[in-house]
């Protein structure tokens, strides 16, 4: 059962016993009231009757006062509301105040012969005395009726004391309970609370050192985006050179050194291409290994995720809320994984064209040497520098139209860099509340831990 419940039917059943305490006393006390009023009036027709001789010897009859005695006597038989006189129930009581009636009725047909024979003074004497102890042994029998009451209440008195002691008793037992459960449960919310802020600060620094791998990750890619730019307008440059060249070889053999120079120059330009696609291949490189622990820090974060919310399903009813977050960060590291599966697939693109810059610029190599080579066989190879030098200014147009293809596609990188990097950030913002919230809730278990 609900303590709430238990503390409602406790509040309850301690309200039913206090209002049947209180009608049974006050019962008690009315019939106490009723006994004291029998005895009074029982004694106030013994003292009035003899009075009643008195005033009929001394020649002051009253039948005022013998229309009392009858009102008490009847009221004391019968009852009588305004007299506060209950109907007599007692057998004894009863016996003893009917034999007084009787008698009653006898001493007022005496009291009416007196008033007609003043001799009758002797018996009207004899029936008082005897009157007067048949009012005597009634008030007795009141006394002892009033007594036996009196000790029935007390004893009534005593068991209602021993069942509030009981009723006392099962309601410390109850607020124990009550209060053993509310400790237990403080407890649990507390041990909960805990373990959720822990686990909060592990995931919050993961997602921080996410942030700053996500951040790192960008700034080499921008970096890769300025080398491809440079590669690019290096190639366009060189198509320039090998076109010159082509117009100069033209000039015959008075440009021929020229011609072998700006060879030269071209082969030296072509191997700076390939040393900086070198190292665009090494930081394509870097780009996946960076997005590879991108993948790795999102199926790490999934997995923080799945079991914060499994921690939130254990906590019930106040983990929901958490349940709730707990999602939002599993998809948060699933659009992470894809963004990094993305970035995987851009850089082996970007690889892919490297290979095929790497194999054109080894081509404009052997071409250079070859133009050299045919450059110091001037009159027989004019035509095959020409052409040489045409092959070189395609092949600088490639290189050119890659390097931009490279570039548009580090852009994109860029692009999904800083959306992992948004998410990343929000990720954060979202357990940063989430954390704040677990504080507020072992705010709340230590205040209930004190209050328990």
């Amino acid at each position: 059962m609900k303590i709430t419940n238990q503390l409602r039917w406790t509040v309850a059943g301690l309200a039913a016993f206090a209002a049947l305490t209180t009608v049974i006393e006050f019962l008690e006390v009315n019939r106490t009231v009723l006994d004291g009023s029998v005895i009074n009036k029982s004694g106030i027709v013994r003292g009035a009757t003899q009075r009643l001789v008195k005033l009929e010897t001394n020649g002051t009859p009253s039948d005022e006062l013998i229309g009392k005695l009858d009102g008490l006597v009847d009221g004391l038989i019968n009852g009588n509301p305004e007299l506060d006189l209950p109907r007599a129930t007692d057998a004894k009581y009863l016996e003893k105040i009917t034999l007084v009636n009787d008698a009653w009725q006898n001493l007022k047909q005496t009291i009416a012969a007196y008033r007609q024979n003043p001799a009758v003074l002797p018996q009207l004497i004899a029936e008082s005395e005897a009157y007067f102890e048949l009012t005597n042994d009634a008030v007795f029998a009141a006394e002892n009726i009033s007594t036996a009451n009196v000790r029935r209440t007390q004893f009534t008195q005593g068991a209602i004391l021993l069942l509030e002691l009981g009723v006392l008793a099962f309601i410390f037992w109850t607020v124990q309970q009550a209060s053993k459960t509310l400790q237990t449960a403080a407890n649990s919310v507390a041990d909960g609370s805990t373990q959720i802020a822990t686990t909060l600060e592990d995931q919050s620094r993961i997602v921080t050192d996410q942030t700053a791998s996500v951040t790192q990750t960008t700034t080499t890619v921008e970096e890769l985006g300025a080398s491809s730019m440079q590669a690019a307008h290096q190639a366009n440059a060189s198509a320039a050179s090998a076109k010159q060249a082509l117009d100069l070889s033209e000039n015959g053999r008075l440009a021929v050194r020229e011609t072998l120079d700006g060879i030269a120059t071209l082969r030296a330009k072509v191997e700076d291409i390939a040393e900086k696609i070198m190292q665009l291949s090494e930081q394509t490189d870097q780009i996946y290994t960076v997005s590879k622990l991108v993948a790795d820090v999102a199926d790490q974060t999934n997995m923080l995720a799945l079991n914060a919310a499994v921690e939130a399903a254990r906590a019930g009813e106040q983990g929901k809320g958490f349940a709730v977050v707990a999602g939002e960060i599993r998809k948060l590291a699933d659009q992470s994984r894809g963004s990094a599966n993305k970035i995987s697939t851009l850089v082996g693109e970007i690889q892919s064209s490297i290979n095929s810059t790497v194999m054109v610029t080894d081509e404009g190599n052997k071409t250079a040497a070859a133009g050299i080579e045919l450059t110091e066989n001037i009159l027989a190879v004019f035509q095959e520098i020409a052409e040489a030098v045409n092959e070189v200014s395609i092949a600088s147009q490639q290189i050119a139209s890659t390097s931009k293809q490279q570039a548009v596609g580090v852009q994109q990188a860029v692009s999904a860099m800083n959306a992992i990097n948004l998410g990343a950030q929000e990720t954060a913002t979202v357990v940063s509340q989430v954390k704040s919230s677990t504080d507020e809730l072992k705010d709340v278990a230590r205040q209930l831990q004190v209050t328990v």
